[in-house]
């Protein structure tokens, strides 16, 4: 990875990117606090509409911000959306009511579906060479992870010393500091694309590879549902554990990306992308089917969980070489959103089988998950056709040699 890290563009914007999702981690938290005041024992309910808000700004606002984003200067455009997101962090500890809290949400979502895409689309212009790319896209994998581990971590420890709504003013610090990395820097100019917001959806969807990528992109979507919306459920109800457990499991999740995302680097430039994905996909619905006739116990929780980890960054490390490939360079910020856009469009999916079923019952959401998971991996496969081998050169005779002995 010291290839990305000993380009000095790229470091402040790494360092911009862990600061701010540093900031989303608190925000997560004081969130749900938040809910819990306004809402007392239906803070759950406010809490689960504000994801799935947060979601469907994802999915419409993401193709519109990336068109813009392809015209306007993206420097600019990226501190006004990281503004934008501190200023609704300021903002969010004086509500009173429930509604508030909603169009909040969305203005925060709709800066964070302008600002992820247009970033996303950024790093490979800074970082020609492929090599460099791929760790960044590995460091990138690492900072979600750490936002996962570190973001609950620091929100307990300032939950200590000040109130949780001290927690958003932390979320607007970290935005504010992003905003001023990514002010210090010099970025390429880029030729100003099409402004169309269907152009990223349709560009994305005529190419096999992308398009084997978002099918890919749905096993992904049943492991993590599985995690991210039950693990409280199974580890406090089903499996009778401490609160603290729950920390774990979720650690286990985030270790095992994190091992995986240290891994990808070495393991592409050894094995082509379609199998890496394929493979990936092949393991978390493996993973899904194993648990329906196993059972849940602590230690196989643990071990699923830290596979559900190592095949998602082994699915979304990979993911941005794809879509640096496809298309003009122009063109990326709408086709980087429309990534967003389509793969969050799976997870509007399996959030709510993932609740809903698990409601029920723990195995038959894992069985309709696994099922899901299954299907899509050769579903993937017939969308993205592997390459044909090249001819075989035609065989070389000896020359004949004519003429009398």
């Amino acid at each position: 990875m010291r290839s990305a890290l000993a380009h000095p563009v790229y470091r402040r914007l790494l360092a911009a990117q862990v600061v701010a999702l540093l900031g989303s981690g608190l925000a997560t938290v004081a969130l749900g606090l938040l809910a819990y005041r306004l809402a007392g024992p239906a803070g759950g309910a406010v809490l689960g509409t504000a994801l799935a808000v947060k979601m469907l700004a994802y999915v419409l606002v993401a193709p519109l911000a990336g068109a813009l984003a392809g015209r306007l200067p993206r420097r600019a455009f990226l501190v006004t959306a990281d503004l934008l997101r501190a200023t609704v962090a300021l903002a969010l500890p004086f509500v009173t009511t429930v509604w508030q809290v909603y169009a909040l949400i969305v203005v925060l979502q709709v800066a964070s579906a302008a600002f992820t895409p247009a970033f996303q689309a950024t790093v490979p212009d800074v970082l020609a060479d492929e090599e460099a790319y791929t760790a960044a896209l590995a460091l990138s994998r690492l900072a979600h992870d750490l936002e996962a581990l570190a973001g609950p971590l620091l929100a307990a420890a300032l939950l200590t010393v000040a109130g949780f709504p001290w927690l958003f003013a932390g979320t607007a610090a970290g935005f504010v500091a992003s905003a001023l990395l990514v002010r210090s820097v010099r970025l390429p100019r880029r030729r100003a694309a099409s402004a169309r917001p269907d152009l990223g959806v349709r560009a994305f969807l005529a190419a096999p590879a992308l398009r084997g990528l978002l099918a890919v992109n749905l096993t992904v979507a049943a492991a993590g549902a599985m995690v991210l919306v039950n693990t409280p459920v199974l580890v406090r109800h089903h499996l009778g554990r401490p609160a603290a457990d729950v920390a774990l499991a979720l650690g286990a999740f985030g270790a095992g990306s994190m091992a995986a995302a240290f891994a990808t680097p070495a393991l592409l430039r050894r094995v082509p992308e379609r199998r890496l994905l394929l493979a990936a996909g092949a393991l978390l619905a493996g993973t899904l089917a194993a648990l329906v006739p196993v059972g849940l116990s602590w230690p196989v929780l643990l071990a699923a969980w830290a596979l559900f980890g190592a095949g998602t960054a082994l699915v979304l490390t990979p993911s941005g070489r794809l879509l640096r490939r496809t298309g003009p360079a122009a063109g990326r910020p709408a086709l980087f959103a429309a990534w967003f856009a389509l793969s969050h469009a799976c997870w509007l999916l399996t959030y709510p089988l993932a609740g809903r079923l698990g409601a029920t019952s723990m195995t038959l959401a894992a069985a309709v998950l696994a099922a899901l998971a299954t299907l899509a991996v050769p579903l993937a496969a017939a969308l993205w056709p592997a390459p044909a081998r090249p001819a075989a050169p035609p065989e070389r005779f000896p020359a004949v040699r004519t003429g009398t002995a």
